[in-house]
């Protein structure tokens, strides 16, 4: 049986294709190799044993030539940055995954799976509590608000501060590009999928880390980001106040959400969270990264933010731990898994601050207005 793994040169990618040799399956890959995330081209870790084919998931006649003979479709290949690159996201993640299952329904090739990457961020800012006024959806965080160091969801009818609801399937409230082209790649993939016979799956992703996370791209966030700084004997700069609340999980815990949803029939045509199952602050992620990696550093908060960020994303993963799977990893094994890898890379921190250059150039990274 060959699958076909689109961004298989990536992050996540690499990582499915290790796995699905070693279960036995023939392997291809599609990637054009992005210099902003390979710029020094082909990674060593792609295995030999992998078919590779350099190419864009937006070219149809590559995109079919890639589909040919294979019966799994994990499509990974995702544009992600904190750019105003409207159109791209639009191009690179939605529009492909409608060529994709253009080409199918088109040649009527047989799949037995389709597989689709999408991320947490579908939920925009979530869902919160109000005591008084129940349940609600805000928009994003208003940014006079945020220039006045104001960082809390309130409730848009008393003003009061809000709770935090675990993400849930059932809601999606994108609020960048980046989000609004992640669901309409999964609207696209699940709701064709039904209509024409083809089992689809979309996963949800939340803030996945370890081995291979590329070093240069901007997007690769906080991990990445202070594991540079540490190295360099910088400290940790924390956006806002460092109380925002997120969900780490490991690569090998998304793997096998992979794994899981391909071979279970009930996880056709639906939507699921992939996430490790525990809230932690950016403060902590901080300490605990600054004693793994054995240094004196205390990290610094100067009133910075990035535009478009959330203030609190957790995932509920009920839906997908009641299929068999569940997250066997932590935040320590994330940091000490990812700190072997990345101590071997040498040294790249020219590319955090060209990164960061380029987001405050934007108007993405902000600071609180005095």
């Amino acid at each position: 049986m060959r699958a076909l793994i689109t961004g298989g040169a990536g992050f996540i990618g690499s990582h499915i294709a290790d796995r699905l040799l070693a279960e036995g399956l023939a392997v291809r890959i599609l990637d054009n190799l992005q210099l902003r995330v390979h710029p020094h081209g082909k990674p060593a870790y792609i295995p030999a044993a992998a078919e590779f084919i350099a190419g864009d998931v937006r070219d149809k006649e590559t995109l079919r030539r890639a589909l040919r003979g294979v019966e799994l479709i994990f499509h990974q290949a995702a544009y992600q940055d904190y750019m105003p690159d409207f159109s791209t996201f639009l191009t690179t993640n939605a529009a492909s995954t409608a060529l994709l299952l253009e080409i199918i329904v088109e040649e009527g090739w047989l799949v037995r799976k389709v597989i689709v990457a999408s991320s947490q961020a579908v939920y925009g800012e979530g869902r919160y509590r109000c005591a008084a006024h129940g349940d609600f959806q805000p928009e994003s965080r208003d940014p006079a608000r945020l220039a006045a160091g104001q960082w809390e969801v309130v409730c848009p009818h008393c003003g009061a501060v809000a709770e935090a609801l675990l993400l849930d399937e059932r809601d999606h409230h994108p609020v960048n590009a980046y989000a609004i082209s992640k669901l309409a790649a999964e609207l696209t993939a699940l709701r064709l999928g039904r209509l024409y016979g083809i089992p689809t799956v979309a996963l949800r992703y939340s803030i996945t880390q370890g081995p291979r996370q590329s070093l240069f791209n901007s997007y690769s966030g906080i991990c990445r980001i202070f594991c540079l700084r540490v190295l360099n004997g910088q400290p940790p700069v924390l956006y806002e106040d460092g109380w925002q609340r997120r969900d780490y999980v490991h690569i090998a815990d998304v793997v096998e959400a992979n794994w899981q949803v391909l071979n279970d029939p009930r996880a056709d045509h639906r939507a699921f969270n992939v996430g490790g199952g525990c809230a932690v602050t950016v403060r902590e992620y901080a300490r605990v990264l600054i004693e793994a990696m054995g240094a004196k550093l205390e990290p610094v908060i100067p009133g910075d933010y990035r535009l478009g960020d959330n203030r609190h994303s957790v995932s509920d993963t009920t839906r997908l731990q009641a299929l068999g799977w569940r997250p066997r990893r932590d935040l320590a094994d994330i940091l000490h898994d990812y700190l072997g890898w990345v101590r071997q890379q040498g040294d790249v921190g020219a590319y955090f601050a060209e990164a960061d250059r380029q987001m405050r150039a934007h108007g993405v990274v902000r600071r609180v207005t005095p």
